[in-house]
């Protein structure tokens, strides 16, 4: 048998292939990145890993991702990182004010995010490779990927990027796949020395989401989440911000510094900054299917499926679909 072709090695498309490997169905793992990870994304920093996609992950408490986050912790890989957040309000001329917000334990990584999806890859000896993938198509004898024949193609990754990748005899499916998805941009600015600790709030800050500013939504402590202490911050933009800045994302730099550094009230300019775009960062609205799988083996999975976008939907999606591809195929 051909090998069933996964787009995308987020840790969706590497959880469905895990499933692939281990009911023994040939799989390849195609990504257009060098390495592996998807929106679970570090890029190295002021000598150090920063987590600039996925932000946490949280699992439900027995449930099955639960146990994958366990074993990552007996490696020593992943930790639980804070139960608590603060809600910052922009304010006016008054200032920002802070509100204490706890929910469930967010998980964090000593290596990135990123190294979670390459340590499950490797336990379920998943390998894959770099190459960008024009179209799938529809055959008499099944599925075409670029010119090479598949009995099903996985597309892991969010709704509009799968769609455009469905040509002749797929096209049909485009209907399925109108979830849209807004943009985000992350900066990432270190500094010589941690100041917003009990600054705005008392205490050790870990991350706060934003309300009421027209830059940013979201701020995490990458030394805190990372367990190093570095001073390291993460902000996340509006949607409309990052809209407004697909073409040129570092001219948000400093508009998104500038109310990092109001929000926190940090004096001292950065010793470094990095923008990162995330034109496809996270799904709105909702839909209760778990993936799609047609008739003719093409398949759909990620966050952007079966729940709320986080990192243990887009695992179980990934997983589901791959038990349910290795069921009609092995």
């Amino acid at each position: 048998m051909e090998p069933v072709v996964v787009v995308g090695a987020g840790i969706a498309g590497v959880a469905c292939a895990a499933e692939l490997v281990r009911a023994q169905v040939p799989v390849r793992v195609v990504d257009r990145g060098r390495r592996m990870g998807g929106r679970l994304a570090s890029r190295r920093l002021a000598d150090r890993p920063v987590d600039l996609g996925a932000s946490y992950l949280t699992a439900t408490q027995d449930g099955d991702f639960a146990k994958v986050v366990d074993r990552w912790r007996t490696r020593g890989l992943a930790f639980p990182w804070t139960d608590t957040f603060l809600a910052l309000d922009a304010g006016a001329d008054g200032g920002p004010s802070a509100e204490v917000k706890t929910g469930p334990v967010r998980w964090g990584a000593t290596g990135g995010l990123r190294s979670l999806v390459e340590a499950l890859a490797g336990t379920a000896g998943v390998t894959v490779e770099e190459g960008a993938v024009s179209s799938v198509t529809a055959t008499t004898d099944g599925l075409d990927v670029d010119g090479a024949a598949a009995p099903a193609v996985v597309l892991a990754m969010p709704d509009e990027q799968a769609a455009r990748l469905l040509g002749d005899g797929l096209t049909q499916h485009r209907e399925q796949l109108t979830r849209p998805s807004e943009p985000i941009l992350a900066l990432a600015a270190w500094w010589a020395s941690r100041t917003w600790d009990g600054v705005v709030a008392p205490g050790v800050f870990h991350g706060a989401f934003v309300n009421g500013d027209d830059d940013l939504s979201w701020i995490a402590d990458d030394g805190r989440r990372r367990g190093d202490d570095a001073a390291v911050l993460v902000a996340h933009s509006t949607p409309a911000l990052a809209a407004a800045h697909l073409e040129d994302p570092e001219s948000a730099g400093p508009a998104m510094l500038a109310a990092l550094q109001r929000l926190l009230r940090i004096e001292d300019e950065p010793a470094g900054t990095y923008v990162q775009r995330w034109s496809l960062a996270r799904p709105t609205g909702e839909r209760d299917d778990p993936y799609l799988l047609t008739e003719s083996g093409l398949g759909v999975c990620g966050d952007g499926w079966g729940g709320p976008p986080k990192v243990e939907t887009a695992w179980t999606s990934g997983r589901d679909l791959g038990r349910a591809l290795a069921a009609r195929l092995a």
